[in-house]
């Protein structure tokens, strides 16, 4: 015990006896409201470490349950996500079923309407990778009576014709390719001339003179001539007229989607098929004029 010095003792002696008769005055005197004075500076001196600590605890309280509930909310969302990814693609599932409904909607029309034409409905299963042939594969083949050069068609016009034929799948060489061509003929002027491809989206028509009148817009169909395709088929419209020399330079744009192909019609005759010829609205392709080939 540290010494206190004998000159400091009686003031030591003095401080302890005054601080003493001050706690004791303090357990006597009394407020009226707030009972004892020593019981009043008790709370005074201890209330503020009591403020301090429920401060402290109550916000690492929150802090606490605001970390779990954060925890929760972060499951929550990720199932959430989870849940939403796996309806977009239901819907998108749902979409394409739909439309693949639609389309075959569409092919058993035409069917109906042709009933006398024998003709086989395929199913598009692969298309050419490179841009040097322009072809796509069939999942029908010989066992359902298709053979090479036989024409292939959607309800909307001229697809192209059997290059190959295998047991169970057949290949067929879409009228963009350079190699393809069709015998055509302008269908308000009757003028014949063959229609080909050049590798890209547009067709071109060879060998119409300077002098013959072509109009943007006209209908170009199937003359019959190349012994593929039975006559008046939609093959295209007239998209763009340049002069040349010594023929016009004329563009067509296919009546079929041939670069959305998912279903088509091989053709097992040369019998021929009307089709609608009515005035269709800007900018659509001509159609059947009642639904559907004969498609087995």
């Amino acid at each position: 015990m540290v010494g206190v010095p004998s000159r400091h003792r009686s003031l030591v002696l003095l401080a302890g006896v005054i601080l003493l008769q001050v706690l004791l005055l303090a357990v006597q005197i009394k407020r009226d409201s707030q009972g004892r004075l020593i019981r009043v500076w008790t709370v005074g001196a201890v209330s503020p470490f009591e403020r301090a600590g429920s401060y402290g605890f109550g916000w690492f309280r929150n802090v606490w349950h605001h970390y779990f509930a954060l925890q929760n909310t972060t499951k929550e969302n990720e199932q959430l996500r989870r849940e939403n990814e796996a309806l977009k693609l239901q819907i998108a599932q749902l979409q394409g079923k739909a439309a693949e409904a639609d389309r075959l909607a569409v092919l058993l029309n035409f069917r109906k309407t042709h009933a006398e034409v024998p003709m086989v409905g395929a199913r598009v299963i692969g298309a050419s990778a490179g841009s040097a042939s322009q072809t796509i594969q069939l999942d029908r083949g010989e066992r359902d009576g298709i053979r090479r050069n036989m024409g292939v068609i959607t309800p909307d016009g001229v697809v192209g014709k059997v290059v190959e034929v295998y047991p169970n799948t057949s290949q067929v060489l879409l009228l963009t390719d350079k190699e393809s061509g069709v015998g055509a003929m302008l269908a308000d002027s009757r003028i014949q001339s063959p229609v080909g491809g050049v590798g890209e989206p547009l067709l071109t028509m060879k060998y119409v003179p300077n002098d013959d009148t072509v109009n943007l817009g006209e209908r170009v169909i199937t003359s019959g001539m190349d012994r593929i395709f039975p006559r008046d088929l939609p093959v295209g419209i007239i998209a763009e007229i340049k002069p040349g020399n010594p023929f016009k330079e004329i563009r067509i744009k296919p009546a079929a989607n041939l670069e959305r192909l998912e279903e088509v019609l091989v053709l097992l005759t040369l019998h021929p098929l009307e089709m609608k010829k009515d005035a269709e609205p800007a900018g659509a392709q001509p159609v059947a004029s009642n639904p559907s080939p004969v498609v087995r």
